[in-house]
This record gives C-alpha cells, sequence and structure tokens, in this order.
C-alpha cells in the first residue's frame, strides 16, 4: 500500500494533533530550550514490525532525526532497538505516545496476520486470510496496511472499492435477484460485485446472476462446506468463495478447509492486542553550554 509522503504526513500530524491538544504542559516544564537528546525505541516483546515507516514519517516531519533499526515486515526480537531518534526532547517526549502507539497497534496487527497466514500454508491451504472494516475510526489506513505486511489481503478498503451487497441491502432492493440486477444496470464494469447469502439457496440464486463473489456469512464451517460443493458442482467454477463471521484463530483451519477461497476475520483488526514497545531517553546534551 502506497500513499504520497505529504498526504500520509497530514494524517499523522492528525492524530498526533488530537493527543496534543493545547501543548504537552509536561514536557514544555521540565524541558529546556536547546537541549539535545536521543531515545531508542525497544520492543518489550518480540513479533513482526508494522508502522516504522509511518513513525519515521511523522518525526521527520517534526524535526527530529530517526534512524529505523528495523524495516516494516521483518521480525524483531524482544529487547531489540527498532528506532533511533535525535533532536529536541521537548518534541521527543510530546510525540512518544503517538508514535508508541501506531508501532505497537500496527505491529500487533501485522503479527496476528502472519501466524494466521502462516498456520494455513503449513496446512498446505491457499485459502487468503482477508481482514474487514472494522478498525479504529481514522485508522483504517493503517489497519489495512498492518495486515498487508503479515501477509494478508484488505478486502475492500472503502465502501467505494466494490458493490458489496449484504444482508440490508437484498431487504431494502426486495431480494438478491432484485438487488444484483439493480446493480448491474447502474455499476460501471470495473467494480465487482459480491453478495452476502445465509443458504445454498441464495448462494445459487447469486452464482447464477454472475455475480463476482459470494460470500458465506455466519455459516457454521460444515454448512460452508456443504455450501461450496453446490455452487462448485452446479458449474459455477469462476465465482470467488468466501466465509465470513464467527472465523476465530481458533478455528480458522475448520474454515479454510472448507474449499472456500478467501477468510474474512474482524478479529485481525477489531480486537487488536498491540505488541509491548517501549521509548527511553538514552542521552541528553545541554547545547547553550557548550
Amino acid at each position: 500500500m502506497f500513499l504520497p509522503k505529504k498526504i500520509l504526513e497530514e494524517r499523522l500530524l492528525r492524530i498526533l494533533a488530537e493527543d496534543l491538544g493545547q501543548g504537552d504542559v509536561t514536557s514544555a516544564l521540565i524541558a529546556s530550550e536547546g537541549e539535545f537528546a536521543e531515545a531508542s525505541v525497544i520492543a518489550k516483546e518480540s513479533g513482526i514490525a508494522g508502522g516504522i515507516e509511518e513513525s519515521k514519517i511523522l518525526l521527520e516531519s517534526l524535526g527530529l532525526e530517526a534512524k529505523q533499526e528495523t524495516v516494516d515486515g521483518r521480525n524483531f526480537q524482544k529487547n531489540q532497538t527498532i528506532m533511533k531518534i535525535c533532536g529536541d526532547p521537548r518534541i521527543i517526549l510530546s510525540s512518544e505516545r503517538t508514535v508508541l502507539n501506531i508501532i505497537s497497534r500496527m505491529s500487533g496487527i501485522t503479527t496476528k496476520t502472519a501466524a494466521m497466514v502462516g498456520k494455513l500454508r503449513k496446512a498446505k491451504l491457499k485459502t487468503k486470510v482477508a481482514c474487514t472494516r472494522k478498525a479504529a475510526p481514522g485508522l483504517l489506513y493503517f489497519d489495512k496496511k498492518a495486515v498487508v505486511l503479515g501477509g494478508g489481503d484488505t478486502h475492500r478498503l472503502h465502501l467505494d472499492d466494490m458493490i458489496l451487497i449484504k444482508n440490508n441491502h437484498i431487504t431494502v432492493a426486495g431480494g438478491i435477484k432484485q438487488a444484483v440486477e439493480r446493480a448491474k444496470e447502474y455499476a460501471s464494469f470495473s467494480r465487482k460485485i459480491e453478495v452476502e447469502v445465509t443458504s445454498v439457496k441464495e448462494a445459487l440464486t447469486a452464482a447464477s446472476l454472475g455475480v463476482d463473489v459470494i460470500m458465506f456469512d455466519n455459516f457454521r464451517a460444515e454448512e460452508v462446506e456443504k455450501a461450496v460443493q453446490s455452487v462448485r458442482k452446479s458449474g459455477f467454477d469462476r465465482v470467488i468463495l468466501e466465509a465470513s463471521g464467527g472465523i476465530t484463530s481458533e478455528n480458522l483451519l475448520s474454515f479454510a478447509s472448507t474449499g472456500v477461497d478467501v477468510v474474512s476475520l474482524g478479529e485481525l483488526t477489531a480486537h487488536v492486542r498491540g505488541l509491548d514497545v517501549s521509548l527511553k531517553i538514552v542521552k541528553i546534551d545541554n547545547l547553550k553550554k557548550k
């Protein structure tokens, strides 16, 4: 995933501004103008790095020097220094929590995604692991990027990415047939159409209407397997099949083994356990005294 540096910088600064309020009174009172500090961001547990690029961009936009000691997507070990920061200690301290939050959250998502992808590859399954839009407000880009770093799929980034007809859309339209026909009539040829179904009958109806993706929503694993077999035996070989709803790291293999092409989990971004990282000031100099 890529955003121009300026746009990414603006997003990061908005996150920092929310934390700063009218200013960091503690750092303003404790740290003095003219001081120079060196700090290290240290991993308190092992994992896979995420948010390193974003943190560097944020810190450099604040006039600090930031040196990556690892890169996004790479494994790091407990007690490893993953970034070094130099500059005005007031700015380092004021941005500390925002930087740690970004690295902690993104690394947590990346590490968890990689573990799930690894579990499927170990089982010799090619099923894709995708996230959903269940992300923290304002952090959708960062959460989705972290999933990609872990080897997962973003699914939809935004509502305008594809047409995803869910149960409420079907209710509004009066049925799957009406919803799909309406979507096909007005949609651009460039947009895929996905339909959420709750039964084998609905899945076969959606497949017969020529949709691109069918999502088995809140099916049990054995129900998904039967639905997959029914769709494939009916000759619909090209439609992508996705299982979603109630899938966790614990039952992931059961769903991925049903023959679906994709398993999507809100768990990846909705219930994030951030990795433990900390920032430590390792050197302080008073430039005015030199």
